[in-house]
C-alpha cells in the first residue's frame, strides 16, 4: 500500500471499455468519484495526502461498463500545472513566493476540491471544505467552471458532505469567519429546482435556514458532517477547533493550515438540535465528553427522541497519520507508528427532546429507548450530559440513503488492521445485533462502499459498489459489486489502466 498510496495518477480521459464479470442488468447509471491523485508537480512536492491535486474517476454503467479519469481542472491546477511547480498552499504544504519578490504577498488559497461530489438543483460539483466548488459533466469528467458560495451567501468553510431530502432539496453547512456581524456557523438550503442554466448557478436560490454562534469567538469547532433528521438539524460542536488567530498570520509563522486545528480534550462536546422549518434550536444543552467527529452515519426520531449515530475518535491525530512521510515509511514502521492512533468506533447518541428542567430528576438517565444503552442523565445546572452507546469500529460508512432521517438497521463502512500485512477490508454492520460481515481478497484495498438500491426495492439491503486497487501488479483495479444481504461477490469490472486510492464519490 505504501507504494501506491501516494504515486501520481493518470488520466483516462477517453471511456475505455471494463473486462465485466457479471452485472446485474438492471444497474445503470455512474459512480463518479474524487480524491487526491497527483502529490509532485515538477521537482515540488506535496507534505499531506489530503493536499494532492483532485483526480475525479467514474464507472459509467449501460449495458457495459466504460472507465474514465480526468484531473480537475481547477484554477489551483492550471496555475500549478503552468509553473511546473506548487504555487497554491494546501492544508498540509504552506508554499512561499521567492524572496525576490514581496515577502507580504498573500497566498492564493486553494479549489482543489479533492473530497466528494455534491448535488446542488440539477449541478454536480467536486467538493472539498473552502468557499469554492467546481462544477462538473459527470458524464465527461470535464470541469465546467468555478462557484464561489460568498457570492451568495456569507461563508468561508462548508461541508462537503451535504445532505438531500426525498423531494431532492439539498442542505449544507458552513461557517461564517469573517464578515458583518458575530462569526456564527450557517445552515441553508438549496432547492431542487435550482437552475441547470450554467449562466444561472444552482446556489443563485440558496436559502440560510438559520445560525449558531460559536461558542468561542476566535476559535470555532471543525466539522466536517453532520446529521438530519425529518425535523432537525444534527450539528456537533466538538473541541476540535481552528485557532483563527493562528490561521489569520499563518504564512507569516511559516506554519501550515492544518496546524491551525487543535484538539482540546479538556473541553466538552456540545450537540446542537435545530428545526429545519422554523430555524430556531432546542434550549435544552446536550453535551458529552471530549470526541472528534469527521462523519455521520444517519439520525432519525422516535418517541420523542433524536437517534444520531457517529464515527467518532478520542483525539485529532488521524489528521497526522496522513502526512506523506508517515504513509511511506516501511510497513513494520508504520504500524509501530501508528499504534498510538485511536480507531474510529460508531458511537450512538441519544437525545431526549421534551424534557422539563424542572421537573426532570437529576442524576437519572432520560433516555426511554429500549433498544439502546445510550444515556442522557440531568445535571444540577439543567443541562443534560450524553453517553453513547458504542456499536463498532469503522471508518467512511455509508447507508441505503433511501433510510436516511428514518430509523435503520445497517450501515456499511471501511475497516483497517494495523498487522506485518494490512489488509483493508469493507463491512456490513448490523445495528440490532451488533454483528458484521466482510468482504476481503489479499492485498486489495477497497474504497468507501456505495449502496445502490435496485428498481422499487423497499428492503435496506441491495447492491454495494466499491473500486478496489491492489498492490499485486497480477491484479487488475476493479470494481466490485457485492450483494448487500450476503456480501457475497456479485460481479466485478477489471480496469486495465492504473486507479488512484480516493476519498468519496456519488451513484448518478
Amino acid at each position: 500500500m505504501q507504494d501506491i498510496i501516494a504515486r501520481n495518477g493518470l488520466e483516462t480521459p477517453e471511456p475505455l471499455k471494463a473486462e465485466v464479470k457479471s452485472v446485474p442488468p438492471w444497474l445503470q447509471g455512474t459512480l463518479v468519484r474524487n480524491g487526491p491523485g497527483l502529490f509532485s508537480v515538477g521537482n515540488s512536492e506535496y507534505n499531506h495526502w489530503f493536499d494532492g491535486l483532485s483526480l475525479i474517476h467514474s464507472f459509467t454503467f449501460h449495458n457495459e461498463v466504460t472507465y474514465r479519469s480526468k484531473y480537475l481542472k481547477s484554477e489551483t491546477y492550471k496555475s500549478n500545472t503552468k509553473a511546473d511547480r506548487i504555487v497554491v498552499s494546501e492544508f498540509g504544504t504552506m508554499v512561499y513566493p521567492d524572496p525576490c519578490k514581496n515577502i507580504f504577498a498573500v497566498p492564493n488559497f486553494t479549489d482543489n476540491n479533492l473530497i466528494n461530489i455534491i448535488r446542488y438543483g440539477q449541478d454536480y460539483y467536486a467538493s472539498s471544505e473552502v468557499n469554492y466548488i467546481n462544477q462538473i459533466d459527470p458524464l465527461t469528467l470535464e470541469t465546467v467552471g468555478r462557484a464561489n458560495y460568498r457570492n451568495h451567501i456569507a461563508l468561508n468553510l462548508a461541508t462537503a458532505h451535504p445532505h438531500y431530502d426525498k423531494d431532492g432539496n439539498t442542505f449544507n453547512m458552513g461557517t461564517a469567519i469573517i464578515g458583518l456581524g458575530r462569526p456564527k456557523y450557517i445552515i441553508f438550503k438549496v432547492p431542487a429546482n435550482a437552475s441547470k442554466d450554467p449562466k444561472k448557478p444552482a446556489l443563485r436560490k440558496v436559502q440560510q435556514i438559520c445560525s449558531v454562534p460559536f461558542r468561542s469567538t476566535l476559535y470555532p469547532s471543525y466539522f466536517h458532517s453532520f446529521g438530519m433528521t425529518e425535523n432537525y438539524i444534527v450539528f456537533v460542536e466538538q473541541p476540535f477547533k481552528l485557532d483563527i488567530v493562528k490561521l489569520a498570520t499563518a504564512y507569516f509563522r511559516g506554519v501550515n493550515w492544518g496546524s491551525c486545528l487543535k484538539f482540546d480534550e479538556k473541553d466538552s462536546t456540545f450537540f446542537h438540535v435545530i428545526n429545519i422549518k422554523t430555524g430556531k434550536a432546542k434550549s435544552l444543552h446536550y453535551h458529552a465528553d471530549a470526541l472528534v467527529v469527521f462523519h455521520h452515519i444517519n439520525a432519525y426520531e422516535e418517541d420523542d427522541h433524536v437517534v444520531f449515530d457517529i464515527i467518532a475518535y478520542k483525539d485529532s491525530n488521524l489528521y497526522d497519520m496522513f502526512y506523506l512521510h508517515n504513509m511511506t515509511k516501511e510497513t513494520d514502521n508504520f504500524i509501530q507508528t501508528n499504534k498510538v492512533f485511536s480507531p474510529p468506533v460508531c458511537q450512538r447518541f441519544v437525545l431526549p427532546l421534551n424534557v422539563q428542567k424542572q421537573d426532570s430528576p437529576k442524576g437519572t438517565n432520560l433516555v426511554t429507548l429500549t433498544d439502546t444503552t445510550a444515556q442522557a442523565v440531568m445535571q444540577d445546572d439543567g443541562s443534560i450530559y450524553c453517553k453513547p452507546d458504542t456499536i463498532f469500529e469503522m471508518e467512511l460508512p455509508g447507508i441505503n440513503y433511501n433510510f436516511n432521517a428514518r430509523k435503520y438497521r445497517y450501515f456499511y463502512g471501511s475497516r483497517l488492521e494495523w498487522s506485518p500485512h494490512p489488509n483493508k477490508q469493507i463491512a456490513k454492520v448490523d445495528i440490532v445485533t451488533k454483528t458484521h460481515v466482510e468482504w476481503r481478497q489479499e492485498n486489495c484495498y477497497p474504497s468507501e462502499p456505495v449502496f445502490v438500491a435496485s428498481p422499487g426495492a423497499e428492503e435496506e439491503d441491495d447492491v454495494i459498489l466499491s473500486s478496489v486497487v491492489s498492490s499485486d501488479p497480477s491484479v487488475s483495479p476493479f470494481l466490485l459489486i457485492l450483494n448487500a444481504k450476503t456480501f457475497e461477490e456479485v460481479g466485478r469490472a477489471s480496469i486495465p489502466v492504473p486507479v488512484h486510492i480516493d476519498l468519496h464519490g456519488l451513484f448518478i
